[in-house]
C-alpha cells in the first residue's frame, strides 16, 4: 500500500492468508521484531536526502541510543526467561529464545549498516569540512596541540590499570567504554596486560583548531601511552564497550521507597552484561581474557569494524554550521496568552485551550505555574512528575509556592526508567522546600500528566487544570509532539482532584464524570468505544476511527479493533514506533490501515477520535486524548488518563487540524503492509510532499487563537470530509 491508497476510499484489496492466521497468535507482530522495524525507521532518516547532513548524523546516533536502551532493558528481560527456563510464548506465538534468534540476526544487521551508513555521512561531512582524524593524519602543530590538551584536560582523569593476580580486573560499568592494551617493556621485553577506561565525563571528541577537525579520545589515549606506561610499548590493543541488564527490581514491600531506589540503582550499574562489542581484529588473548573476566558468551559479542560508541556522535551536530541543520523554529506564544497580556488564568477563563507542543511553547505550561505560585489568591497545587529537566522551572515554580505558604503536592514517580536518580533528588528539593511529596504506588507506574490550581475567585474557589500527553520536560517538548490542555471546566477539575486523591490514599476514585484512569477504567471505556463503533456499522451508519499513538500491542484491544473492522469500521491509525496490528489481511483486518511519521519531531502526542455514527471528521465525533499508549503495561500496570475533548474548538483542531495533518502527511511517511514490512512513498521528482511537521509549523493552534478560531478550520480538513 502506498501513501496514495492510505488516503483513498474504499481500502486497498485486502490480502489472503491462511485461516490459522487470522485466528491464531500469528494474527499479531512480534513487540520486539516490530520495535526494530521502527529503529531501522530511524536510521533510515540518516540516508534521507530532505534531511539536513547534521540532522542525518544525529538521527544515527539516536537509532544507536535506542538501540544500546532496548538491549540493556528488553533483551535483558528476554534473557532472565531463558535462564529461568521459561518457555511461556508471547501473544505472537514466539518463546524468549525464539525471539532472541530473531532480534540477534535483525540487530546485528542494524549495526552493520549504522557503520556503513557512517562512513557515507563522513566522506559527505569531510566536504563540508568536517573532519574526523585518526593519529596518522595529525600535523606537528596538532600533536603540540594535544599533547597540553592530554595534560591539563584528560590525564588527570585517567585511571590506567595493570591485570595481574595483584590487580584483578576492574568492574566496567553499563555504557562503559575502554581500550585494552597489550604492553612490552622496552629493558627486558616482560609483558604486561593493562586497562585504560576511556572516562565519561569528558567529550568523547577532541576539537583541534582551526577548522572543524576532531580526534577521537582513544585516539588521544594511543597517542600518549608513554605518559601512562613509561617504559612499555604497544604490541597490540583493542577498544571494547559493554551494555548491562539496566532493569530495576524492588522489594514489594519496601518501607521507604526512596531508600530502596537507591539501592536498586546500585545494582543496576552492576548488572550483568548484555552485549559485548569489540573492535575486530583484537589480539587473540585480550580478547578472550576480556570475554572471560565479564561472564561474557560468544553470541552476546559484537565484532566491530568501524567506530565504537556510534552514539556518541551526537557531539559532532555542530551549532556552529547552521547550514547543515534544520533551519531555526521558534515556538509560538498563543495568541490568546497574548490578548490577555500573558494571563494564563485569564486566557483559560475565557475558553477551554489546547496547545500543541512544540509549535506552542511549552513555556506556557510553565508560565501557569509560576503564575500560581506568585498569585497570593491561589491555595493550592497539585503536579505529577514523572520526567522532568535537571534545573526543572517545574520544580522551582512548585518549591517557591511551598516556601509561600500555599498547600503544594507532588507526586514524583521514582520508576520512570533512567530518570530514578533525577527523580530522587528532586523530591528531596521539594521536600525540603516544604511541599508534600508523595510516591504513588508500588506496583503501578503514575504515568499520568496533571495539575492543578485552587484559586480564590470572590467567594468561590476555581480549579485550574492542565491535562497532557507528555512530560512537564521544558527541553523534551521542543522536539517531542504533545497536546497540552488548559481548562477550568469544574467537572475535569473534580477529576482530577480525585486522581490525586487516589494517587497519595489509594482509595478508587469514584464517579468520575469525563475521566478515565488506568489500571481502572481506561481499558474498559476503550473497548466500549471501539465496540460502539462496530454497533454503528452493523446498523449501516458510518463508522470510523481515527488514532494515534507511540505504541499499540495490547492484544485485547488489536482483537477489538479486527472485530470493528469485520463490522465494517474504516480504522486508520497513526503508531510512531511498535505495532502489533496486521492490516490488510482478508477476514481481519480488511478495514485497517497504518502508517508511521518518522520525521523532525518525535511523535508523541495519543489521540482517539471515533466518528460515533457521522463518520471523519464530523463535528459529532467523540474525540479523545490521552497520557496512554495502547499497550498492556500502560492500560493494566500504570495510572494514566483518557479524556473527552468537549469544546466544539477543541474537537475541530485535534480532528480538522491535527490527525487530518497526520494523516495527509507524505514526506515522512511509512505505510506497514500485511507481512510486517513499512514502505516510504517518496516519489522521484517531487519536491511538494506535504509534510504535516511544517505544516504546524506554519499554522497556529484554532483553540489558541480564541473565539476567531473556531472559524478557521483549514482547506486540509474539509477536502477530508
Amino acid at each position: 500500500m502506498t501513501q496514495a491508497d492510505f488516503l483513498k476510499t474504499p481500502f486497498s484489496a485486502p490480502v489472503e492468508v491462511p485461516a490459522e492466521v487470522i485466528s491464531g497468535p500469528a494474527r499479531f507482530f512480534n513487540r520486539e521484531l516490530s520495535w526494530l522495524a521502527f529503529n531501522w525507521r530511524v536510521l533510515e532518516e540518516a540516508t534521507n536526502p530532505r534531511v539536513p547532513l547534521l540532522e542525518r548524523l544525529r538521527f544515527l546516533s539516536i537509532s544507536a541510543t535506542n538501540l544500546d536502551e532496548f538491549y540493556t532493558v528488553r533483551v535483558a528481560g528476554l534473557r532472565e526467561l531463558v535462564r529461568e527456563g521459561n518457555t511461556t510464548p508471547s501473544d505472537d506465538g514466539l518463546s524468549a529464545a525464539e525471539q532472541l534468534v530473531l532480534i540477534n540476526a535483525d540487530a546485528r544487521r542494524l549495526m552493520e549498516t549504522q557503520q556503513s551508513t557512517w562512513n557515507k555521512l563522513k566522506r559527505e561531512m569531510e566536504a563540508e569540512g568536517i573532519h574526523l582524524l585518526t593519529r596518522s593524519k595529525l600535523t606537528a602543530r596538532d600533536q603540540e596541540f594535544l599533547a597540553e590538551h592530554f595534560l591539563s584536560k584528560v590525564f588527570p582523569v585517567l585511571s590506567p590499570l595493570a591485570i595481574d593476580p595483584a590487580h584483578p580486573f576492574p568492574f566496567i560499568p553499563n555504557t562503559g567504554f575502554c581500550l585494552a592494551l597489550e604492553l612490552e617493556r622496552e629493558t627486558d621485553k616482560r609483558r604486561l596486560q593493562a586497562l585504560l577506561p576511556i572516562p565519561q565525563q569528558i567529550d568523547r571528541f577532541v576539537r583541534l583548531p582551526g577548522e572543524a577537525r576532531f580526534l577521537p579520545l582513544e585516539e588521544l589515549l594511543l597517542l600518549h601511552l608513554s605518559m601512562l606506561f613509561p617504559g612499555y610499548r604497544d604490541t597490540g590493543h583493542c577498544a571494547f564497550r559493554v551494555l548491562r541488564d539496566s532493569d530495576l527490581e524492588v522489594e514489594d514491600e519496601a518501607e521507604d521507597l526512596v531508600r530502596e531506589f537507591e539501592t536498586a540503582l546500585k545494582r543496576r550499574r552492576r548488572g550483568q552484561v548484555i552485549r559485548m562489542k569489540i573492535t575486530a581484529g583484537a589480539p587473540e588473548a585480550l580478547r578472550a581474557l576480556i570475554m572471560d573476566e565479564l561472564h561474557v558468551d560468544p553470541s552476546e559479542v559484537v565484532e566491530m569494524r568501524g567506530l565504537l560508541g556510534i552514539a556518541d556522535l551526537k557531539e559532532l551536530v555542530l551549532s556552529s554550521r547552521p547550514d547543515l541543520l534544520w533551519p531555526v523554529f521558534i515556538p509560538r506564544v498563543p495568541e490568546r496568552v497574548q490578548d490577555h497580556d500573558g494571563d494564563m488564568f485569564a486566557a483559560i477563563r475565557q475558553k477551554d485551550m489546547l496547545l500543541h507542543h512544540p509549535y506552542e511553547t511549552f513555556d506556557m505550561v510553565i508560565r501557569f505555574l509560576n503564575q500560581a505560585a506568585a498569585d497570593p489568591n491561589v491555595l493550592a497545587i497539585k503536579q505529577t512528575l514523572y520526567r522532568t529537566s535537571k534545573d526543572s522551572p517545574i520544580v522551582s515554580a512548585l518549591c517557591e509556592a511551598a516556601e509561600a505558604g500555599k498547600s503544594v503536592t507532588a507526586l514524583v514517580e521514582l520508576k520512570a526508567r533512567f530518570d530514578e536518580a533525577a527523580n530522587i533528588r528532586q523530591s528531596r528539593r521539594l521536600e525540603r522546600s516544604g511541599a508534600h511529596v508523595v510516591y504513588g504506588f508500588i506496583n503501578y507506574k503514575t504515568h499520568a500528566k496533571i495539575s492543578t490550581v485552587v484559586r480564590r475567585e470572590g467567594d468561590n474557589l476555581v480549579t485550574y487544570t492542565h491535562y497532557g500527553t507528555g512530560n512537564y520536560h521544558p527541553i523534551t517538548a521542543r522536539i517531542y509532539t504533545d497536546l497540552s490542555f488548559f481548562t477550568c471546566d469544574t467537572a475535569l477539575g473534580r477529576d482530577a482532584t480525585k486522581v490525586f486523591n487516589y494517587l497519595s490514599g489509594y482509595v478508587q476514585p469514584a464517579g468520575l464524570e469525563n475521566l478515565a484512569i488506568s489500571p481502572i477504567s481506561l481499558k474498559p471505556r476503550l473497548l466500549e468505544l471501539i465496540a460502539a463503533e462496530a454497533d454503528h456499522a452493523r446498523a449501516g451508519r458510518p463508522a470510523e476511527i481515527w488514532a494515534k499513538m507511540n505504541s499499540l500491542i495490547d492484544p485485547e484491544v488489536i482483537d477489538a479493533l479486527y472485530a470493528a473492522s469485520n463490522a465494517g469500521v474504516k480504522i486508520s491509525l497513526v503508531v510512531r514506533g511498535i505495532c502489533g496490528v496486521r492490516p490488510g489481511i482478508k477476514g481481519l483486518s480488511d478495514n485497517i490501515r497504518v502508517k508511521s511519521i518518522v520525521g523532525r519531531f518525535l511523535e508523541h502526542s495519543r489521540i482517539v477520535c471515533f466518528g460515533n455514527g457521522h463518520g471523519l471528521p464530523s463535528k459529532k465525533a467523540r474525540v479523545f486524548f490521552s497520557s496512554a499508549d495502547w499497550m498492556g503495561r500502560n492500560l493494566n500496570r500504570r495510572v494514566e488518563t483518557l479524556v473527552e475533548a468537549m469544546n466544539d474548538t477543541v474537537k475541530a483542531q485535534i480532528v480538522s487540524q491535527i490527525m487530518a495533518a497526520n494523516m495527509a502527511d507524505e514526506a515522512q511517511s511509512w505505510i506497514l503492509q500485511p507481512d510486517g514490512k513499512f514502505i516510504r512513498y517518496l516519489p522521484e521528482g517531487k519536491d511538494d510532499l506535504f509534510n504535516c511537521h511544517r505544516f504546524f509549523m506554519e499554522n497556529p493552534s484554532l483553540s489558541g487563537r480564541g473565539s476567531a478560531g473556531a472559524k478557521d478550520v483549514p482547506k486540509l480538513a474539509h477536502s477530508m470530509d
